[in-house]
């Protein structure tokens, strides 16, 4: 698994950094920074779930 963000999407509400903080994080800038693309099977599903529960549909799995 792989995790993207399209940056023409992210509004920077952090929804994702409120589910998986060691995965996602917003820089000084509101950017949002994905500090692990590919995350540690044991974080998968909190991924998966910050990928579905994101307002703008900004991040993907590859």
């Amino acid at each position: 698994m792989e995790v993207r963000v399209d940056r023409d999407r992210c509004e920077a509400n952090g929804v994702c950094v409120g589910i998986a903080p060691d995965i996602f994080e917003l820089d000084d800038d509101e950017e949002l920074i994905i500090t692990a693309p590919v995350p540690p099977a044991d974080r998968e599903a909190d991924v998966r779930s910050a990928i579905a529960q994101c307002p703008r549909a900004a991040l993907t799995e590859h």
